[in-house]
C-alpha cells in the first residue's frame, strides 16, 4: 500500500529498508524476521507495517530501489558524453564503484535471482538496463565505431560479463573497483570494437589492452 509521506515519513522509510538491507545480506532473507528488523531501530512493528505490507514487499523495494539508485549513478557519470562507446564506459565503471560500495545489496541480487518471486524485479529493472546499452551500441552502429550486429545480445552479452566479473574479481575475491572494471572495459567493450588503447588511457593492471590509441 502506497502513501503519501512527509519528508520524515520518508527519512523513516528510508531507514527502515537501510537496516533491514544489511541484516538481510548479513543473516539471509529466511532467517532474518520484521522483528528483528524493527527492534534494531527500537521501533514497533506498527511502523514497519504503516510502510510495508510485508516482509516481502519490504524486499522488493529494496531490490527496486537498489536498481534505480544504480541507473541514477550510471546516467550521472555518463552525463553528455556524445561517444556511444565511452558512455558505455563511464556506465560500466561507475557499476564497479557503486557495486564495491554496495556490497550487500549485490549479496541481495544474488540471492534474489534464486526465488522466483523476485525475479520479475530483477528481470524488470534488467529490460531497462539492456535497454540503455542497446541505445548506446545503435548509436555506436550507426557512426561506425563496431560492426553491426544485434545489439540487444550485444548489451546483454556487455552486462552479464561486467556482472561476472564483479561478482567473481570484486565482490568473492575483493579486488580494487578501478582494476575490475579495467578488466570489464577492457574484455568487453574494446574487445568488441577491436580498439587497442588501455581503457581510459590507463597502462597495466589485470585485463587491460596494451597499445597504442587509435588515430
Amino acid at each position: 500500500m502506497k502513501r503519501k509521506l512527509t519528508q520524515r515519513g520518508r527519512d523513516r522509510r528510508e531507514q527502515l529498508m537501510e537496516r533491514a538491507a544489511r541484516l538481510f545480506a548479513d543473516q539471509g532473507y529466511h532467517p532474518t524476521s520484521v522483528s528483528e528488523v524493527v527492534e534494531s531501530l527500537g521501533v514497533g512493528k506498527g511502523v514497519f507495517y504503516w510502510y510495508f505490507d510485508s516482509k516481502e514487499d519490504l524486499f522488493k523495494e529494496i531490490l527496486s530501489s537498489a536498481q534505480h539508485d544504480l541507473r541514477r549513478r550510471q546516467q550521472a557519470a555518463i552525463g553528455e558524453e556524445p561517444d556511444p562507446l565511452r558512455r558505455i564506459e563511464l556506465g560500466m565503471r561507475a557499476s564497479m564503484t557503486w557495486f564495491a560500495e554496495n556490497r550487500h545489496l549485490f549479496n541481495l541480487f544474488g540471492f534474489a535471482a534464486t526465488e522466483e518471486r523476485f525475479r520479475p524485479v530483477l528481470r524488470q529493472n534488467e529490460e531497462v538496463a539492456v535497454a540503455d546499452v542497446v541505445r548506446h551500441l545503435k548509436d555506436a552502429m550507426a557512426e561506425g565505431h563496431i560492426p553491426d550486429g544485434d545489439p540487444a545480445v550485444l548489451a546483454h552479452a556487455l552486462i552479464g560479463a561486467g556482472r561476472h566479473l564483479a561478482r567473481t574479481y570484486l565482490y568473492e575475491a575483493n579486488e580494487p573497483a578501478e582494476e575490475v572494471a579495467d578488466a570489464a572495459v577492457g574484455f568487453t567493450l574494446y574487445g568488441l570494437s577491436g580498439r587497442t588503447r588501455s581503457p581510459a588511457g590507463r597502462r597495466g593492471g589485470p585485463g587491460t589492452a596494451e597499445g597504442p590509441e587509435p588515430g
